[in-house]
């Protein structure tokens, strides 16, 4: 397959006057949303408001549109050769933000660098079993059998300068609290932006990159960006509301009609790809939270259901989300490849099936638990917990709430801290838009790329198989079977109990922003924003 990109004169002549700015003036365009990025390293950390903020600054071989289509970037066009073989041709001319030249060694050096174990990111290309040069500005990706979904998992595939790399000792790939390379706080990306300053927990400022290839292309107007971590909700709304900032994400819930009344505000609302989840440890012999036992009662598939059946995903729905959530049973949205409507039914709400069931597994006066939370990531993250505590009491089950942000959360429960959770709330959207993703990322472990976010340590010898099917299957309906036995089994050992995909609600000020795109993987995208 091979695409090319065709403007017309006229779409030519308005975008030059976006890039400029339709009245000369200085666009500055202030954004906030709940919690910090956690890094730009663009090959360390796997989390949605970062990731974002590294397609503004890196480039990469494909892109994708807010509608979710895949564009050429770093690659003009690319074929098939065979099976397993596919040729990239690179774009010409591109400079990295220090001016160095991207060529073919950046692409190999680049997937070399973030299939290191401790890159997040690895999963992304996870069938490949190669990256070669056949020229200075071509190359080879060669996966270890037929991949169905590799072109979909390019957009997560970060290019970076080979020589900038290594003269900042910037090779190794580090994760993890505390740790940080050159790399981590020096982006020298191909994107539209680059770096001004980030001042943690407080600012990232970025300005358009005067040598961007695609300038007179570009579908913005902006001469600065300043995003601003504003955990507190009644503090971003306020920010809004005062003009502080241009954009806010997410809109807390109860504060829709209100900023809906606002004639300076326009909210934007829609469907989002993410799953919210909770997860247990499934694979120490001593649950964390009860030393000297010797026991986990996660190993048992019926305290596992217990807790699923303890929860009222609907009063969820109805109280904490303001019915701005879809209860759902499987791990992955509507719109995401390999969905099925008829699997997705949530684990009936039956209190009283959940005590016979904690009393049949020897745990009638429950047991105690540490819940591990966001308070700075989803919608309404921490009231959801809050919510989810008491539903748990009632059965028995005597838990400790851990709230915290997401930095701290993600450390705790994440590999490279050896996961240390008992049981833990995550959302997920896959990066591929397709059933695999979570599979490989969140309920497999033995294979290269796998097990990234597998927090509780999810283990079925059959899904693994599976998995290791679907990564190399074509035929859509042979694939979408092995996704659908994969996830029933999933579902009937409540490996995870999922509770719901988030609604988006932006607040934006209808003074400032002429235009922006809401993407439903819930982030902006610096290149689609224009100014008034």
């Amino acid at each position: 397959m091979r695409l090319t990109r065709r403007f017309s004169v006229a779409a030519l002549a308005l975008a030059a006057v976006l890039a400029t700015g339709a009245d000369g003036s200085a666009k500055t365009f202030r954004y906030a949303t709940t919690g910090d990025i956690l890094g730009l390293d663009p090959h360390s950390n796997n989390e949605g408001p970062t990731n974002t903020m590294k397609g503004n600054i890196y480039g990469r071989l494909v892109h994708r549109k807010p509608d979710l289509s895949l564009v050429p970037d770093l690659a003009t066009d690319w074929e098939r050769v065979n099976a397993t073989t596919w040729r990239f041709n690179l774009r010409a001319g591109v400079k990295f933000h220090n001016g160095n030249a991207f060529n073919a060694d950046d692409v190999v050096y680049s997937f070399k660098r973030q299939t290191q174990e401790s890159s997040e990111m690895a999963f992304a290309l996870a069938s490949v079993e190669e990256v070669r040069k056949v020229g200075d500005l071509a190359v080879e990706i060669v996966t270890k059998g037929p991949d169905p979904i590799l072109l979909l998992n390019m957009p997560n595939f970060y290019m970076v300068d080979k020589e900038f790399m290594e003269e900042n000792n910037s090779t190794e790939v580090v994760r993890g609290a505390g740790k940080v390379n050159f790399a981590n706080l020096n982006p020298n990306g191909t994107g539209p932006f680059k770096l001004v300053e980030w001042v943690q927990d407080n600012r990232v400022v970025l300005e358009p990159y005067d040598g961007y290839w695609d300038k007179a292309n570009l579908e913005t107007n902006i001469t600065k960006a300043i995003f601003k971590p504003i955990p507190n909700n009644a503090t971003r709304v306020a920010a809004l509301l005062t003009g502080e900032i241009d954009l806010m994400y997410p809109a807390p819930l109860q504060d829709v009609p209100r900023l809906d009344a606002d004639p300076n505000v326009k909210v934007l609302q829609g469907p989002e790809l993410r799953t919210i989840f909770l997860g247990f440890d499934h694979w120490r012999d001593e649950l964390l939270d009860m030393p000297g036992t010797g026991k986990n009662p996660f190993k048992d598939v019926r305290v596992r259901k217990a807790f699923a059946q303890a929860i009222d995903t609907k009063a969820i729905q109805r109280v904490v989300m303001r019915g701005a959530s879809t209860p759902t049973g499987l791990m992955i949205a509507p719109g995401i490849n390999g969905f099925s409507e008829d699997m997705n039914t949530p684990y009936a709400y039956d209190p009283e099936a959940s005590k016979k069931l904690l009393a049949e597994a020897g745990y009638g006066d429950g047991f105690p638990i540490t819940f591990d939370c966001p308070n700075d990531r989803y919608v309404n993250d921490e009231a959801i917990c809050t919510a989810v505590v008491p539903m748990l009491e009632r059965v028995g089950i005597k838990v400790t709430l851990n709230a915290q942000t997401k930095s701290l959360h993600f450390n705790k429960i994440g590999k490279s801290e050896g996961n240390n959770t008992s049981f833990y709330m995550l959302g997920w959207t896959p990066g591929s838009y397709d059933a695999y993703n979570p599979l490989q990322n969140l309920m497999t472990m033995d294979g290269k790329g796998q097990g990234a976010w597998n927090a509780g340590r999810y283990n079925n010898a059959r899904v693994e198989e599976l998995t290791d099917m679907i990564a190399v299957t074509v035929e859509e309906k042979k694939r979408n079977d092995l996704i659908r036995e994969a996830f029933t089994i999933h579902f009937n050992e409540v490996g995870h109990i999922p509770l719901h995909q988030q609604a988006l609600a932006w607040g934006i000020s209808s003074k400032t922003v002429d235009k922006v795109w809401q993407r439903p993987f819930n982030d902006v995208d610096l290149r689609y924003v224009t100014m008034k």
